[in-house]
Formats: structure tokens, C-alpha cells, sequence
């Protein structure tokens, strides 16, 4: 009976030193996989903070291309010059991965290229002081054509693009010899200043979208935001996902008003720019400029006289003011891309936005 029993001792104590030892095991095992979670989440981190300065590098190298470029092309740009050529995929040796092991491989590489913001159209165009622009209005309408597209989704961004402008409302001239308000028009007594400037506002803004059939007014109640990138036409009515991937390499939003880059353009921009220019004309102009660009008005409409006529002079241009980057760098398993538009004057650049992807 003392022997069954010292038996079942001994197979209680080998039981528990079996428990102890799983658990212990199970302890240091998730001891050390939170310490793996936290070292990857620290690499992670590394790898993000330094994928961001090469991208801030390349981009201070993508200006000092622009301000050089600016410096000896006499105000001329074309596909031609060092700024157009894109980089492929370029390993970083001398990296900033100087706490590597031996075994540990760096494989950075980074890779970019700089285009034309005003080889595109500019929605901006669309409008100006809230008003619509007709003339920019059948431009887009055009290239939408161009591009198989709803042309008469036109009308909708032209006025959703005027609904985030300020409008300006100019004042009457004062009647000559009153002696009414000096420093503004001269109205009835009998007539409420704030009732005054609301029938002014009103009737402005519908004579200046009549061309569109919708009323824009200042006291709208809705407060648009400004469209800052293609993909704000998604909140226009009838555009899709499709759609803005379609349109992105046709359109643009820039800051401020701007021409056509006739050197950097393509074929369906540019018939939508110019009103007596088809899809054929254009292709024909684009491969006039693939052999020799061109330097100025006079030359382009030279070699199309038929084509052209002095009002297309402000619808483009021959240099640039606006160009987009993008850069991406690949750090061992992770990636990051970034699209910048940089705005140059003369010698002198600014990056306007990055946006990370």
C-alpha cells in the first residue's frame, strides 16, 4: 500500500513538472514575440522616417533641376530637356542603413520623374471670381469628347468650380452731381441696404451663369470647398473612379489661371484648347514638335497658319511655371510614393504640396 502510494507521488510530481515546464515555456514564448512585434515596429518606424528623407532629398534634387534649367533655357521648355527625363529604379549604395548585420542585405532603390503640370488642362480655368468662363467651359466640354467621355458634364464642374471661388461684386457708379453715399452707390431712400446688396448679388451671378442654365448665388447655403486635385471631381454628379483615372493624365488643378505648354502637351489637350483644331490636326502639330520644338508663337503658327489665328496667343504657352514630381522609394519590404507640385519663377522654386501615398 506505501509503495501504490510513493508510485502515485512520483507520477503527481512528474505531472506538475510537466505543467511547469509548458508553462514556462509558454511565458518565455510570449515574451518573445512581443519583443519581436516591438523590434519589427521600430524597424517599420526607421525604415518610414528614412524612406522620407530620401524623398525630401529627391525633391530638393528635382528643384535645384528646375531652378538650373531655368537658368540656361531662355525661358523655354520642351520634352527635350534634362528636367522631362524620367529615373528608373536606382539602387542607393553608401545607404543611410549603416546599423545592418553582416547577413542583412539593403535594398534601397528609388526611382521619380518630373512632368509638365501645364501640359494638362486646369480646371481652375473654369471660372474666375465665381463667374464661369463659356470659353473654358466648351474647352473641357471638348476634351471630354476627345476622350470619349459625357461632355456635358462639363457645365456641372465649371459650376461647382465657380461655387468655390469668391465672388466680386462690383459697385454702380454713382449718378453724376448726387450727393449720396460717397464711397459706394447711390440707391433709393426707400430701399433697404441689405436688400440692395442681395438683389445685386443675385442678379450678377444669374446673368453670369445664364450661359449654363443654373443660378449661382453668393448666398449660396452650401459652402464648397476648393478643388485642389482630380480626384475632388468625384464629388461631381456623373464621374466615377474610371472616369478620374482616365482623366488624370488630361487634367490638372492649379493654384492660379494658366495656358497651354504647346512643347509638352498632348494631341487631345491641345485640340480642346484650340477651338479650330481636330483630333487630327493636333496629332499633326505634336509630331511637328517631336522633331523640333517650338520657340514661340510665331514659329507654331507659321507652320499652321490655317490652324491659328492671334486670339489662340493666350491660350498657350512655350515654358512652364508648374511641374509635378513623383518619387518612390523601395526600402527593403516597404514602399513609399509621393506626388509634389513644385511652382517655379524665374531661378526661384516653392513646393506648393507633397501628398504621400
Amino acid at each position: 500500500m506505501r509503495a501504490s502510494h510513493r508510485r502515485l507521488q512520483a507520477g503527481v510530481a512528474v505531472v506538475t513538472a510537466l505543467l511547469l515546464t509548458t508553462l514556462a515555456i509558454t511565458i518565455v514564448a510570449s515574451l518573445f514575440w512581443q519583443q519581436q512585434v516591438q523590434v519589427r515596429s521600430i524597424e517599420n518606424q526607421r525604415y518610414q522616417l528614412q524612406k522620407k528623407w530620401v524623398l525630401r532629398g529627391a525633391l530638393d534634387w528635382a528643384s535645384l533641376i528646375l531652378r538650373e534649367d531655368a537658368r540656361t533655357s531662355n525661358e523655354l521648355d520642351h520634352l527635350g530637356e534634362p528636367w522631362a527625363v524620367s529615373l528608373g529604379d536606382t539602387r542607393l549604395d553608401q545607404y543611410v542603413e549603416n546599423g545592418k548585420t553582416e547577413v542583412e542585405d539593403s535594398d534601397a532603390t528609388l526611382s521619380g520623374q518630373i512632368s509638365d503640370a501645364q501640359a494638362k488642362f486646369n480646371l481652375t480655368n473654369l471660372a474666375t471670381d465665381g463667374v464661369v468662363d463659356e470659353r473654358e467651359l466648351m474647352a473641357f466640354g471638348k476634351l471630354l469628347s476627345n476622350l470619349k467621355l459625357d461632355s456635358s458634364l462639363a457645365a456641372a464642374v465649371a459650376i461647382q468650380v465657380a461655387q468655390t471661388q469668391d465672388k466680386v461684386i462690383k459697385p454702380d457708379k454713382p449718378t453724376e452731381g448726387g450727393g449720396g453715399n460717397p464711397s459706394g452707390p447711390s440707391m433709393p431712400a426707400s430701399t433697404p441696404v441689405g436688400s440692395q446688396s442681395e438683389s445685386t448679388t443675385k442678379s450678377a451671378s444669374e446673368k453670369a451663369d445664364s450661359s449654363v442654365n443654373v443660378s449661382i448665388t453668393a448666398n449660396s447655403a452650401v459652402q464648397f470647398l476648393k478643388f485642389s486635385q482630380v480626384e475632388d471631381l468625384l464629388a461631381v454628379p456623373g464621374f466615377s473612379p474610371e472616369m478620374i483615372l482616365r482623366l488624370k493624365n488630361f487634367v490638372t488643378v492649379l493654384p492660379v489661371r494658366t495656358s497651354i505648354n504647346v512643347n509638352t502637351t498632348t494631341a487631345e489637350v491641345l485640340s480642346a484648347r484650340l477651338e479650330n483644331v481636330s483630333m487630327t490636326d493636333a496629332a499633326l502639330m505634336i509630331a511637328t514638335r517631336d522633331r523640333s520644338f517650338f520657340r514661340d508663337f510665331a514659329q507654331f503658327q507659321l507652320n499652321f497658319p490655317d490652324k491659328l489665328n492671334e486670339a489662340a496667343k493666350k491660350d498657350v504657352s512655350f515654358s512652364t511655371h508648374y511641374f509635378v514630381v513623383n518619387g518612390k522609394v523601395r526600402l527593403n519590404r516597404s514602399n513609399l510614393e509621393v506626388n509634389s507640385l513644385i511652382e517655379r519663377l524665374g531661378q526661384r522654386t516653392q513646393i506648393l504640396w507633397v501628398k504621400e501615398n
